[in-house]
């Protein structure tokens, strides 16, 4: 299996076989590509930058060309997280990597991160796992959770990172004690509604993870200060010694690489910010991050043990969907897919895996109030932290839910790709059909259906003298056939 992480700071790729019960990593691939450092205010990337960007996942396409798509990941963070992305660049990313690319909320970035540390330490047998810190300084974001065991207590993901603090504060790579102070205090009001929580919560160890503070870690090794571990005596003189220099070019740490000083100094004040608001005195340092946490996401997809089919569970479970109910509208609804697949260009397998998840919480809303029970849900769906879910794939579900009554409208696909919105389009007249032909609620009624489909056309044939048995279906049948026009489809019912 293969991860891929596509960071504001760095490109990494790490390609794994799991044998014996664990991970056993087999290649790895690193690029510092900066890609924050290209985005302009307009939240645009520069054409330097995206040129950098391509290249690099073009080398990385080369090294994952054989394998087969259900076991690569690739996960896009906090840059591409705010990318405009007016010039297609993900399109051209997709095409270079030949692989999607997931770009995933703060949320589910810090799963991730969660997930690959507490796989890499022991878990323990006691009955009540130490509760652990995690804490992540990436290019554009800096990610916080605090679990026990693997389950998570608490996570956030804050807008500041060693690249971003780096261009903000330390402009032009100069440095000083009063530049270094106004990071600081940046950093600690973004941890300021945050510490408070945590301390609250309390942890027993604190683990720090990813570039930056393994750097960090590296120079306190260098320089004798600790091993192993990040103390609050050793950040305190790696201050010193970065605000002494007065420029980055004219640093001289020890253990300090070349690529990784132009942005040390943003990630030393927002480590700094985050030793004094969650009072730390030291932060033992983890190899896994991100890219451990894919790859066991990953492995639980495989195994069908699937993420994002808990989190489906747990939103029926909160909003009390009649299951039965969605059961069987979810099996019409994969049915028809089955029939139309190959023609209406359904044929990835995240279109089966979204329309039965459609189906499951397409009727969430009804919590919320029965008029208008779609907007509801779709507004839930959207706006709900589903662990496991790239936005994408959440914009599409709830685009999905939002068109499965009423009128199918454009505005409702209008954040989604053409390609997936297309998709989006097509998978919600699928639901359509199958909570129409489901409206009676009833386990027992037989539908005597049979599908046929053609480019941009559906037929339904029923049996003889069916329809006239069951005249609100017909009735709700024709009144569909003009409704899905409006989503480029031909209901023929015969």
């Amino acid at each position: 299996m293969a991860a891929v992480d596509l960071g504001s700071n760095s490109f990494h790729m790490v390609v794994a076989r799991w044998t014996g019960g664990a991970f056993h990593v087999v290649d790895r691939l690193r690029e510092r590509v900066r890609l924050a450092e290209g985005l302009d205010r307009k939240r645009r990337l520069s054409d330097e930058v995206s040129e950098r960007a391509i290249a690099c996942l073009e080398q990385f396409g080369q090294r994952l060309s054989e394998m087969k798509p259900q076991n690569v990941r690739v996960v896009g963070t906090n840059t591409l997280r705010q990318l405009r992305d007016d010039d297609g660049f993900l399109a051209r990313a997709e095409a270079a990597l030949g692989h999607e690319i997931d770009v995933v909320a703060g949320l589910e970035e810090a799963r991730l991160i969660y997930m690959g540390v507490a796989h890499d330490v022991a878990l323990e047998a006691s009955e009540r796992p130490a509760r652990r810190l995690v804490l992540d300084i990436g290019g554009g974001s800096t990610e916080s959770i605090l679990g026990a065991g693997l389950e998570i207590l608490e996570s956030d993901s804050l807008y500041m990172g060693c690249v971003t603090y780096s261009q903000r504060y330390f402009e032009g790579g100069r440095l000083s004690k009063r530049r270094m102070e106004r990071a600081r205090l940046a950093a600690a009001l973004e941890l300021d509604p945050i510490r408070r929580r945590y301390r609250g919560v309390g942890w027993e160890e604190a683990i720090g993870c990813s570039g930056t503070i393994q750097a960090i870690g590296r120079i306190h090794e260098a320089c004798g200060w600790s091993s192993e571990r990040v103390t609050a005596k050793g950040l305190r003189k790696l201050r010193r010694l970065l605000q002494g220099a007065e420029h980055v070019d004219r640093l001289d740490v020890p253990g300090l690489s070349e690529d990784r000083a132009p942005v040390i100094a943003g990630g030393v004040a927002i480590l700094q910010a985050l030793f004094d608001a969650l009072k730390l005195d030291e932060l033992q340092t983890s190899e896994s991050a991100l890219r451990e946490g894919v790859l066991h996401d990953l492995l639980g997809r495989i195994r069908d043990e699937d993420q994002r089919d808990a989190t489906i569970r747990r939103l029926q479970e909160r909003y009390e969907v009649d299951v039965d109910h969605a059961a069987r509208v979810e099996r019409l609804a994969l049915t028809c897919l089955g029939h139309v697949a190959a023609d209406w260009g359904l044929g990835r397998p995240t279109c089966e895996q979204l329309l039965a998840w459609a189906a499951r919480v397409h009727e969430i809303g009804l919590s919320v109030a029965r008029p208008g029970y779609q907007r509801h849900g779709a507004y839930l769906v959207a706006n709900s932290n589903l662990p496991g879910f790239s936005r994408e794939d959440q914009r599409m579900l709830a685009s999905i839910v939002r068109g499965h009554r009423r009128r199918v409208r454009d505005e409702y696909f209008a954040e989604l790709t053409p390609e997936r919105s297309r998709e989006a389009r097509r998978l919600c007249v699928l639901l359509r059909l199958a909570r129409r032909l489901n409206r009676s609620r009833s386990p027992t009624t037989d539908i005597a259906c049979t599908f046929e489909s053609g480019p941009d056309s559906i037929t339904l044939r029923f049996d003889e003298g069916w329809l006239d048995e069951h005249s609100l279906t017909r009735a709700d049948l024709e009144d569909e056939a003009n409704r899905v026009a409006d989503a480029g489809i031909e209901l023929v019912i015969a």
